[in-house]
């Protein structure tokens, strides 16, 4: 049986209270991307909100970093293709953090480490399956898929994203909305390198000559690197840690800088990589030698027609639960540019709304959780009349 709007409308409306209460559980918890036994817990506590909810959970487990979560609420035609809610339960925060700065509630924001990045999402994808399991499934099977590593660039999550994104007719991704209230139709792609220098050890006094610094090579490449960055085209490189050297007294044997580079167009990635490797691969300063490492990789979002018509028909959504979003371009990376290479129709920034994401700042808004949530569970009874 498809569930009935209102039904739906109604239970949700009902549940500010427990959620926020399942989102104080899950930010005062260090879960780190590193962390894979705080990852881990994060997912235990909402596998037994979903499990209480009747809802089957399967856990995939990776090796370094957190496991994914798989959960699965049937819907009236079991063989449609399945419609994905997207999250991710790492943060970019040191273990102790929590201790520091637990969730607190100061003037109807939440506050904590990842209350908005993406913690909230979470609930509210909890919550819109069990509204569902509750009232009624979706025309097809729901599918809610809880990761561990996005903001390291998902490097053992991607497979099991992109896997789960070629059967879907269309993924919803929880990151948190804009603090404009608008959601993300479009994310830059971006690159995460390391390139690491050797050269030779001298004494920086007695034997200055004989030496061959690695850091003035990196100090060199990181201005070429720089030289790259095209704003007109949503092109950046920045090399944004380095580190190197033996002590203050001995010609550098070795350097490193972890590299970022941002890009809109699918087109652009081959190009700058080409000159970023030529760069790497050149040396300045005759005898050190560099190596480039990819540490991690987004593709970007873009919107194509299937994704227009999702976006309307989430806005049509968002209207009956009192808002109404528009759609901004982030240059930030998320999971969601993965659904979309794999060619699912997708829309990101669908979370309750916050800001000051990765600071000791970050809030959540209070009072867009239920509307979020409404107008997610609308939007996906709202598939068939898109013609998604």
């Amino acid at each position: 049986m498809t569930a009935d709007p209102t039904h739906v409308t109604a239970w949700l409306a009902d549940q500010q209270e427990a959620m926020v209460a399942l989102l104080r559980d899950i930010v005062d918890m260090d879960s780190g991307s590193y962390n894979k036994p705080g990852i881990d817990a994060v997912g235990d506590v909402l596998r037994r909100f979903l499990e209480a909810n009747g809802i089957a959970v399967e856990r995939l487990p990776q090796r370094r970093h957190g496991d994914c979560l798989r959960a699965l609420v049937p819907g009236a035609r079991p063989d449609e293709r399945r419609i994905m809610l997207l999250g991710h339960r790492d943060t970019v925060f040191p273990d102790g953090e929590v201790a520091r700065r637990p969730f607190t509630i100061r003037d109807g924001n939440a506050h904590g480490p990842g209350v908005a990045d993406m913690k909230a999402g979470l609930v509210m994808n909890c919550f819109v399956l069990a509204a569902f399991r509750h009232c009624g499934g979706a025309s097809g099977p729901l599918v809610g898929l809880f990761t561990g590593d996005e903001e390291i660039g998902s490097p053992e999550g991607r497979p099991v994203i992109e896997a789960e994104a070629r059967a879907a007719r269309a993924v919803f991704n929880a990151e948190p909305g804009r603090a404009s209230g608008n959601v993300v139709t479009g994310r830059k792609g971006g690159v995460f390198m390391l390139t690491r220098i050797t050269g030779k050890a001298a004494h920086s006094g007695g034997s200055y000559t004989e030496g061959i610094s690695a850091i003035e090579e990196l100090a060199r490449k990181v201005q070429a690197i720089h030289a790259l960055t095209d704003l007109d085209r949503g092109i950046t490189l920045n090399v944004g840690l380095v580190s190197g050297g033996q002590s203050v007294n001995t010609v550098a044997p070795w350097a490193e800088g972890q590299i970022d580079l941002r890009y809109v167009s699918p087109a652009d990635r081959d190009a700058i990589m080409g000159r970023l490797e030529a760069i790497v691969a050149h040396s300045n300063v005759p005898g050190t030698h560099a190596e480039l490492t990819i540490k991690g990789e987004f593709l970007p979002m873009t919107q194509d027609e299937a994704s227009g018509r999702l976006f309307a028909a989430y806005q049509a959504a968002a209207k009956g639960a009192g808002f109404t979003p528009g759609g901004e371009f982030a240059g930030g990376c998320a999971d969601s540019g993965f659904t979309a290479g794999a060619g699912a129709p997708t829309i990101c920034g669908v979370g309750p709304v916050g800001g000051k994401a990765h600071g000791p700042d970050e809030f959540l808004r209070l009072d867009t959780l239920v509307p979020r949530a409404q107008a997610c569970a609308g939007a996906i009874l709202g598939l068939e009349a898109a013609g998604l």
